[in-house]
């Protein structure tokens, strides 16, 4: 039966009623008519059981949502009543009383099986990406290898200076620094025996082993066994294969091309295995609101399994079929083909616990997004498992669903409970679903030894979000006082101590050889030799991936794991014993007092209303969650909602503190509404702000992020994005 249902705004959703759900019909049609038949599973059956799951978990699902906000209600009466830094030893013991820190397991070794080598055995960087853009998706899972030459070339890692602009044609002054470079570079991750391979005139293998040429004679690598093998003929290589580090290079060669042909080794490129796992996220960078959003995202994911997604590209007059790369061959040293993966290991971020979602209805009632979230993408990812799918994504049997925004062991544990259901609805072995659990919430990173043990047969990856993790400190300590500004959060002593907690817990619970321990994103887009600069900090930290906002990134990001043995670092690490960090993480970074001049508040106001603007209006009135935003300074940023919490709850903070006023954030507001709008000019989709604040969706949903900051719960930022994005889709009629 299909029936029309009314939502807030006179949202018209057109739903199908089966086994007591009313579900949206393009969920309904993409389950039934794409998925179910794919993998083999009755529809009734599917259906009927999914109602039961529903009905099972949903209390649970409230009863830990009920939890967080009763535990947020005494942390703000105890902050309320003692302002300012607590007392260590008094807050640290009000916390055990309320159940907001519990003992910790430091004993549990984690006991995940059949887990892909890109998580258990190889170090490299992790490309993070909306679902909800089809190409986007297609790119990450392709930037398993990448042209180290272009990822050089188009960025600002090699100066403009001396004639070395881009320009719109190939600049050889360019070309030449590129190549010096990537010359730099072997000869620090795959050095000769005692030359340089800016010098090789010839590089060649025969016999089972590789040689150069320098000065007429034959050079060896420096560590012969990172060679292992070849494309193309023995006596006429296309590509020597090198590996180091678990990671692979290709230096290309070709007389022919036009790099090739000026380079008196011929070598064309050199190509580096980069993003060695991806993220197809469904959360924080995605901006899906209804069952048709939902539906068309569980497309894109259940596409990306199957292997069979293409996406069309358009470049000026000419388009092309986007679609996921084949494997890479070599041959051995020793004679024997071997097969390289040739796409990044897929993981799927789910949504977390808190959001409900109207692509699903019982009794009128939205279901919980993640427990939907938990279901779908699980089904959609079977085919991936496929041996005979080419493009498969485990040859393990695993599949790989990072979970967010999880607070403390017990929401783990509940995580832990939707998989093994999930797994029984479709017909799974247990523990086919691997979990990553992200460190990103105060009550997890406290108890992180608990959450641990509370996925210790899933688990495939921890991680910290500092952008959330951020958040999330000013939301829970939001009465102890004024926090310190936006920078200043960086360097407090939380910060550090929360990210070597993190690399401490996952060494000493078994994770290396086992599992990720990973760490964030780097946000300037633009700026890729600060990233090159500073990056290669996080391998050195002991993680074993780090985050990268594009595949060029990924590519750059990738020659810190050559430098960097970071499985060694964590072996040195494991030997120093566990750095005691509780205190630190417990401190909360508010400021002495309300110190600031007039002109550092209005900065501090203009750059924090600027940033949440230039994201939130894309977000509502465009449908874009992850998106390259201008700063006051018109550098570019790249923006989710992590980075909008932080924003939000810090001035949410400083009104609730009286260190500036309603009127001034309104008044603030109004004047970066116009700042952004010069930035989106050139955007003919764009809706200026400033030519009705009271009309503007965009504008009005910015306010309420702040004004409404201690309302939302734990400061997230959803609830208010979700109900101004289907606002302004009932308002222009948009599906």
């Amino acid at each position: 039966m299909t029936t029309p249902t009314f939502s807030a705004h006179e949202d018209r959703t057109e739903r199908v009623e089966v086994a007591g759900l009313q579900v949206a019909k393009p969920l309904h049609d993409f389950v039934n008519n794409t998925l179910l038949p794919e993998i083999g599973m009755d529809v009734d059956t599917f259906w009927a059981e999914t109602a039961r799951y529903f009905a099972d978990l949903t209390p649970k699902n409230k009863a830990l949502l009920e939890r967080r906000d009763d535990l947020q209600r005494q942390l703000d009466e105890y902050y309320r009543a003692n302002p300012g830094q607590p007392d260590p030893k008094q807050h640290e013991q009000f916390l055990r009383e309320i159940g907001y820190l519990v003992d910790q397991p430091r004993e549990t070794q984690i006991r995940t099986e059949n887990v892909d080598p890109e998580f258990a055995e190889v170090a490299g960087p992790q490309l993070v990406v909306p679902i909800t853009n089809a190409r986007f998706a297609i790119n990450a899972a392709n930037a398993r290898f990448g042209s180290l030459y272009d990822a050089l070339y188009g960025t600002d890692v090699i100066p403009e200076d001396g004639g070395a602009e881009p320009g719109k044609g190939y600049n050889p002054v360019r070309g030449d620094k590129v190549i010096a470079w990537a010359r730099d570079f072997l000869d620090k991750a795959v050095p000769l025996d005692g030359a340089s391979h800016a010098d090789v005139e010839k590089y060649s293998v025969s016999g089972g082993s590789f040689s150069a040429t320098v000065d007429g004679r034959e050079v060896a690598l420096a560590n012969p066994e990172v060679y292992v093998g070849y494309q193309g003929d023995v006596e006429n290589p296309e590509a020597i294969v090198l590996r180091n580090n678990g990671l692979h290079i290709l230096i290309q060669i070709d007389a022919e091309h036009p790099v090739g042909k000026g380079d008196k080794a011929h070598v064309k490129d050199v190509v580096l295995e980069a993003a060695v796992s991806s993220i197809m996220d469904f959360e924080d960078s995605s901006a899906a609101v209804d069952g048709s959003d939902k539906a068309a995202a569980y497309a894109t994911w259940f596409g990306l399994n199957k292997g069979d997604i293409s996406e069309t590209v358009a470049k000026g007059d000419k388009s092309f079929e986007r679609t996921q790369e084949d494997d890479l061959f070599y041959t051995s040293k020793d004679g024997e083909e071997v097969r390289l993966h040739g796409r990044a290991m897929m993981l799927c971020r789910n949504v977390g616990h808190l959001m409900t979602t109207p692509a699903i209805l019982v009794d009128g009632e939205e279901v919980p997004e993640g427990l939907l979230d938990g279901i779908i993408t699980v089904a959609s990812a079977i085919p991936g498992l496929r041996e005979d799918n080419p493009h498969r994504n485990s040859r393990a049997g695993s599949m790989y669903i990072v979970k967010p925004k999880q607070h403390g062991p017990e929401e783990v544990a509940f995580t832990n409970e939707i998989f093994d259901r999930v797994e029984q609805i479709l017909g799974l072995p247990r523990f086919t679903v691997k979990v990553g659990v992200m460190d990103e919430e105060r009550r997890t990173s406290v108890n992180l030894d608990a959450c641990i043990d509370a996925a210790a047969d899933r688990l495939v990856f921890i991680n910290t979000g500092f952008l959330d993790r951020t958040g999330d400190e000013i939301h829970t300590s939001m009465y102890a006082g004024p926090f310190v500004r936006k920078a200043g959060l960086q360097t407090a002593a939380w910060k550090q101590a929360y990210e070597n907690n993190n690399v401490d817990a996952g060494i000493e619970h078994g994770l290396p050889g086992r599992a990720q321990i990973g760490k964030g994103m780097w946000a300037e887009t633009e700026h890729m030799a600060a990233m090159v600069e500073k990056k290669i900090g996080q391998p050195k930290e002991g993680a074993n991936t780090a985050w990268v906002p594009s595949p060029t990134g990924a590519t750059l990001h990738a020659t810190h794991y050559h430098q960097v043995d970071v499985f060694a670092v964590q072996e040195e690490l494991r030997a120093a014993g566990r750095r005691d960090s509780l205190h630190d993480i417990l401190t909360v970074p508010v400021a002495e007092g309300d110190n600031w001049s007039d002109e550092e508040k209005r900065e501090e106001l203009d750059n924090n209303c600027q940033s949440i603007l230039g994201y939130v209006v894309r977000w509502v009135e465009q449908g874009v969650g992850c998106s390259k935003v201008p700063d006051i300074h018109n550098v570019d940023l790249m923006e989710d909602r992590a980075t909008l919490r932080i924003s939000s709850q810090i001035l949410a903070n400083w009104l609730v503190h009286g260190v500036v006023t309603e009127d001034q954030v309104i008044e603030s507001l109004e004047r970066m509404a116009k700042v952004v709008d010069e930035q989106n000019a050139g955007d003919a989709n764009y809706l200026p702000m400033a030519a009705d604040f009271d009309q503007s969706v965009g504008f009005q949903a910015a306010k309420d992020l702040i004004l409404k900051g201690t309302e939302s719960p734990s400061g997230y930022t959803e609830p208010i994005l979700h109900a101004k994005r289907r606002e302004f889709k009932a308002i222009h009629g948009i599906a």
